[in-house]
């Protein structure tokens, strides 16, 4: 890579932030919770809640087995070897990424804990700034073309 390219962060900030997002949720929950539905609407938001977590363990898995079936790697801070575009790679630029979001949509669902539903759209919203956008132009530097194609006919989230 020269000088010019843009580099990888050094600091695996999804984890992170996503982390941090379940901690707060979880403690501004436990010291100002905020109501939940109840009654038919509540049943039906805690059923989806578990519809998306199974969701959020079919995108990892699935991503990362894709990840792995092209030898490329699953560290985000690191360059990848291979532009992997097929699996959940073909409808969303980020499966792990939107997983993680979904794991916070689905445990506010789940859990009725109204917190994480704020929380998991500010730390998608983090996680593109931080992240993503920083991964978008290593992959531009890296595969050019071939990844400006893939950006335009696949969406960054969904």
């Amino acid at each position: 890579m020269t000088e010019t390219q843009p580099k990888p962060g050094v600091i695996p900030w999804p984890p992170v932030i996503y982390t941090a997002a379940i901690a707060i949720s979880i403690i501004l929950g436990m010291l100002y919770p905020l109501p939940w539905i109840g009654d038919l609407l509540g049943d039906l938001l805690f059923a989806a809640g578990w519809v998306a977590l199974f969701g959020v363990a079919a995108l990892w898995f699935t991503a990362i087995r894709t990840m792995v079936r092209a030898r490329t790697t699953l560290n985000p801070n690191a360059v990848p070897e291979h532009l992997v575009t097929t699996g959940p790679f073909g409808i969303t630029r980020n499966p792990m990424y939107l997983a993680n979001t979904l794991l916070l949509i689905g445990v506010a669902f789940v859990s009725g804990i109204v917190w994480f539903l704020p929380l998991a759209f500010i730390a998608a919203f983090v996680t593109q700034k931080v992240a993503i956008e920083r991964e978008e132009k290593v992959l531009a530097a890296k595969f050019g073309k071939k990844y400006r194609d893939y950006a335009k006919r696949v969406r960054r989230w969904i």
